[in-house]
C-alpha cells in the first residue's frame, strides 16, 4: 500500500492564496515535491471541494507528450479554448519555465477574471529571489523545501531512531 505524504504546510499556503488574483508560483530545488503538491495534493483539494474536473486544466511541460505546447503560439490558444463558460478555471502548470515567453503567457491567463493560475518551476530563474518581480508584481511565491523529519516520519514504518538514520543518510 502506497502512503500519501502529507505536505499540509505547503497545501495550506496554496489554499490560502486561491482567488487572490496573482499567479501562484511554487519554487524549490529539484525533487522536493513541487509537482506532487500541485498536481496531486492541491488538485485533490479542489476536487474534494466541488470543483468540476473540467475546470482543472493541467499541463506538465517536462513531458515529451506536451513538448509542442512549449510554444506559446500553440499553448495560449489551447488554454483559451479550455475556457467553456464563466465559472472559475484552475490552471495547474508544471515546470512552466520550459514554456517560451512564459511570463507573458501567464500574465495573459491571470488577466482573465475566471482563471486562477498555479505553476511550478525549478531552474535558476525560478530559484532566484526575484521571481515574483519577474511577473511585474503579479506573482505570489511559495518556496518549498524537501521533506522535514516529521513529514518523513509520517510515512516511515519503523521507530524514530531508525527513521532518523535513514533521514540523515538519504535526506528528505
Amino acid at each position: 500500500m502506497v502512503k500519501e505524504i502529507k505536505r499540509d504546510y505547503y497545501l495550506e499556503q496554496l489554499i490560502n492564496r486561491e482567488g487572490n488574483g496573482l499567479i501562484k508560483i511554487v519554487t524549490g530545488i529539484r525533487r522536493c515535491g513541487k509537482s506532487y503538491l500541485l498536481r496531486t495534493l492541491f488538485k485533490n483539494h479542489l476536487l474534494e471541494n466541488g470543483v468540476d474536473e473540467k475546470h482543472i486544466i493541467e499541463m506538465a511541460f517536462d513531458l515529451f507528450d506536451n513538448i509542442e505546447y512549449r510554444d506559446p503560439k500553440i499553448f495560449y490558444p489551447w488554454a483559451k479554448e479550455q475556457l467553456q463558460d464563466t465559472e472559475k478555471y484552475y490552471f495547474l502548470l508544471d515546470e512552466v519555465q520550459l514554456l517560451d515567453e512564459f511570463v507573458s503567457v501567464l500574465n495573459g491567463l491571470a488577466d482573465k477574471k475566471n482563471c486562477d493560475v498555479f505553476v511550478t518551476g525549478s531552474n535558476a530563474k525560478f530559484l532566484s529571489r526575484d521571481i515574483a518581480t519577474e511577473f511585474g508584481g503579479r506573482g505570489d511565491e511559495v518556496h518549498m523545501y524537501p521533506l522535514s523529519f516529521s513529514e518523513f516520519m509520517s510515512c516511515y514504518d519503523g521507530n524514530k531512531y531508525d527513521g532518523w538514520n535513514e533521514y540523515i543518510t538519504y535526506g528528505g
